[in-house]
């Protein structure tokens, strides 16, 4: 005997996304409507979630291409230095024996980004085929992506400190290369996505499944 997925829709509720209260749908106009505790927004589902969705990831990952092959921060020291790239910055950390920064650099920049690009794009592609394959599990991707994204920030701001405090002339200075802006683009656009998708559209196909 196979489990029937009751989802709000189902029951005709919504759910707030500030307070989680359920509010009954009927009480929404045109499926719109204000949170009777908090006064946020509730909605059935996020307008076209799908497609803001896609925009930005695909936006995301153009951007990640000259976030990795431009530099992204040069450190002059004694007249002399050169620009570095996120890969090469990893390596030079490694080289001089910094490896819990190694680590957070290479975790932080490179693989929180792919894994979000990744996960991302298989979770719509998966709600666009109205997939039933173990929503639980997508529900749980979604929530890590979303969790997780916001560390990809730590780079961008250690530069930013570092630029700020290493400003000693001709003996020690760091200063942000043209990739940096490309990564905080990248890092951004990956949060609105995760804003932008509706996990509920995950449970859908379970209602049709159901059907």
């Amino acid at each position: 005997m196979t489990a029937v997925a009751l989802t709000a829709k189902n029951a005709g509720m919504v759910s707030c996304h500030a307070c989680g209260l359920l509010v009954k749908a009927r009480s929404l106009h045109h499926g719109h409507g204000s949170c009777p505790r908090c006064g946020g927004a509730l909605h059935l589902r996020k307008a076209n979630s799908i497609a803001r969705c896609w925009a930005l990831l695909i936006a995301a990952a153009i951007c990640y291409i000259p976030a990795n092959v431009l530099p992204i921060m040069t450190v002059i020291s004694f007249g002399e230095g050169e620009p570095d790239t996120i890969v090469s910055g990893v390596k030079a950390l490694i080289a001089v024996g910094m490896y819990p920064v190694a680590i957070l650099v290479f975790f932080a920049s490179i693989f929180v980004p792919v894994l979000k690009l990744i996960l991302f794009t298989f979770l719509l592609i998966s709600v666009q085929t109205k997939s039933a394959w173990r929503p639980r599990d997508r529900t749980v991707m979604y929530r890590i992506a979303e969790a997780v994204g916001r560390w990809s920030m730590v780079d961008i701001f250690m530069i930013s400190i570092l630029a700020a405090l290493v400003k000693l002339g001709s003996i020690a200075t760091i200063e942000p290369g043209a990739g940096a802006g490309f990564f905080a683009a990248v890092v951004v656009m990956t949060m609105f996505a995760a804003m932008a998708f509706d996990p509920r559209l995950i449970w859908d196909a379970m209602e049709n499944e159901d059907d």
